[in-house]
Formats: C-alpha cells, sequence, structure tokens
C-alpha cells in the first residue's frame, strides 16, 4: 500500500513537472517589447510615495526637457525603442479625453481643482511644467515652458495612428470606461487591437462589457489572474482574469508563476494576453518598473516578453534597441539619442 502511495505522488510529480517546466517549454526567439511609461518623463523621488504625492515637487535634477503625457514625450519614447507607450487620460466637460497624469492641476499646472472637471479648451491654456522643481521651489527650470502642451486624447490618437499605446483610466467611475469605449469602439478594429486599457475596476469592467476586443486589466483582475494561476496555474489552465488580458508580473513574483518564463508566456499567449514584467512588488500602493541595469539582470536570458520600464532609453540599449538619431527635445532641438534598428515584436505606478 505504501509503494502504491508513493508511486502515485512519483508520478503525479512526474506530471507536474513534465507539465510545467520550462525546460520543454517552447522558446519564442522574439525581442522583448518595450513598454515606456508616460512616454519620457521627469524622474522623481521615489521614496515613501502615496497617492497624493506632488511628484512635481519631487523631481530630480533634470537630464532633459520632456513632460510627461505630451506629444513630443511620447514620440520620444517610441523614438528611444519603445513598442508601447502608456498615458493617462481624464474625461472632460466638453466631451473630450485629457492626456494628463494627476487627478487635480494643482500639483504640475498653475491651474486648480479637479482636471475632469474642466473643459479641454481651459486645460490647453494651462503651463504643464510650472510646478516641476528640484531644489524645494528656488528654481522652477519648466515654468513657462509647458503652455499649450496637454493633449487630448483625439490628438495622440491622430498623432500615433500606428502605434501602440496603453491608456490608464484614473477613475473609479463606471461612465468613464462607457465614454472611453465609445471612442475606442469608434475606430477601425486595426487600430483597436493596437491599444489597451488599464485602471479602475469599475471602468473596466464596462471596458471589458462594450469592447471586449481590447485587452484590459485593473487591480482586482490583475490580483486574480496572478494568485489563481499561482494556485491551480500547473494544471495548465488559464484563470479567466487572465484571458485577453495585460498581465503585469512583478519581478519578484515572476518565478512563482508555475512554468515562469515560456511555458508561462506561452499559456497567456494562448488566452490572447499580453505580458509585461515590473520592478519588484513590496506590498505597499506601488510597483517599480524594469529601470536599472540590476532589474533587468534579474529577467531570464532570452526573456521575450513585456518590459514596463521608466527608463526607456537605459533599458532600450540594455535590450539591443537601435533608435533614430532624429530625436528632438520637449522643445523641438536636436538631442543626442540611441538610434532605432529593425528589431520587430509580435504594457503602476499610477
Amino acid at each position: 500500500m505504501v509503494k502504491y502511495a508513493v508511486a502515485v505522488i512519483a508520478a503525479l510529480a512526474a506530471g507536474i513537472y513534465v507539465n510545467n517546466t520550462d525546460l520543454l517549454a517552447r522558446h519564442h526567439e522574439e525581442a522583448p517589447v518595450l513598454l515606456a511609461h508616460r512616454g519620457i518623463a521627469q524622474r522623481f523621488d521615489e521614496h515613501d510615495l502615496k497617492n497624493d504625492t506632488c511628484t512635481a515637487a519631487r523631481m530630480l535634477p533634470p537630464t532633459h526637457d520632456y513632460l510627461e503625457n505630451t506629444i513630443p514625450s511620447i514620440r520620444a519614447g517610441f523614438d528611444a525603442g519603445a513598442d508601447v507607450v502608456e498615458i493617462d487620460v481624464h474625461p472632460t466637460t466638453d466631451g473630450e479625453f485629457a492626456v494628463f497624469h494627476d487627478w487635480t492641476l494643482d500639483c504640475r499646472t498653475e491651474g486648480h481643482g479637479v482636471t475632469r472637471e474642466h473643459a479641454m479648451t481651459e486645460l490647453r491654456q494651462l503651463d504643464i511644467g510650472y510646478g516641476y522643481t528640484a531644489d524645494s521651489g528656488k528654481t522652477y527650470p519648466f515654468r513657462g515652458k509647458g503652455i499649450g502642451l496637454m493633449p487630448s486624447l483625439g490628438e495622440v490618437l491622430a498623432t500615433f495612428p500606428d502605434q501602440r499605446l496603453l491608456i490608464n483610466v484614473k477613475s473609479r467611475d463606471r461612465s468613464e470606461g462607457e465614454k472611453l469605449a465609445t471612442v475606442l469602439n469608434g475606430l477601425t478594429p486595426a487600430r483597436r487591437a493596437l491599444i489597451m486599457v488599464y485602471g479602475g475596476d469599475e471602468p473596466i469592467e464596462i471596458m471589458r462589457r462594450l469592447a471586449p476586443d481590447i485587452r484590459t486589466i485593473s487591480r482586482a483582475s490583475i490580483k486574480s489572474c496572478l494568485l489563481r494561476y499561482i494556485g491551480y496555474g500547473w494544471t495548465g489552465m488559464v484563470p479567466q482574469a487572465c484571458s485577453n488580458a495585460l498581465v503585469l508580473v512583478p519581478i519578484n513574483v515572476a518565478p512563482w508563476l508555475w512554468g515562469w518564463p515560456d511555458r508561462f508566456l506561452n499559456r497567456m499567449k494562448a488566452a490572447d494576453s499580453v505580458v509585461f514584467a515590473l520592478g519588484p512588488y513590496s506590498g505597499g500602493e506601488f510597483s517599480t518598473g524594469i529601470d536599472t541595469p540590476d532589474l533587468f539582470a534579474r529577467l531570464p536570458a532570452g526573456y521575450g516578453g513585456g518590459i514596463w520600464t521608466n527608463e526607456i532609453e537605459d533599458i532600450a540599449k540594455l535590450a539591443g534597441r537601435r533608435v533614430s538619431a532624429g530625436t528632438r527635445d520637449q522643445f523641438g532641438r536636436s538631442t543626442m539619442a540611441p538610434r532605432r534598428g529593425g528589431l520587430t515584436t509580435s504594457v503602476d505606478r499610477e
């Protein structure tokens, strides 16, 4: 009886191993998909961040002139080697979507109040570089230089008609999901295939119902996806929350995923999902990006999934990208940049 039990356990263990070992998984010789969070942005002190932290007031000494979520910043992200650029949106009172990160205007601009309580015509007049300071308010290097740079989602879509975008819905308002679904459903199927959306649980639930062909993820669904997969992914079954989704994987969670990396990537691909590796998650509000050589080195050799980064120029170089030498800065001046070549491919910190 004992021998029989041991044999059953051994057979079960062998079956689980064969079904999940990465050694037997098909490896796709593909370059990683690089996602530039907010395009090319000013970096800031990330210590002890909260949802309402004014990151513009914690800016590190600037090394470039780009301001996040602007047309030049997005273009620079693509020029630096990004396959996908993430942008943030808010509905406006005149029926558009403003591309802007903050819930309120007070941190980055000279404006005041909740972003979504303004018209796009008003928001275009603001100076989005007004609040940036790296020396506790002694100087404001971008003040006066960001006037008119806040774009609408329509402008971004028109400017980058063939590029992949990840749209962050900043609220938990169901009606925002309805409005965004209406905008995206007005695009061609080919264009919608290049767009992903993530954000609050309520608007994303509406997005999945009204625009089911667009890959989405929310905070609740990514937890459900990863925890359920860790629980029973050894069977080869993929949780529903992981289907047609943007699957965000913190680098310190990845080793717990059955078949990481290739078998896991293959299973997600079969479920019509895309995977992006993030920086470590430590149980707080946010996870970082793959922003340093040390974090990049933690990715498996030959990794062909997605990489989410706040440092697209540095990570693109590590990933072997070559970038156009014609990159220009926020104000149209030529800058030094990596050169883009022919690598092609098949996504918060909120």
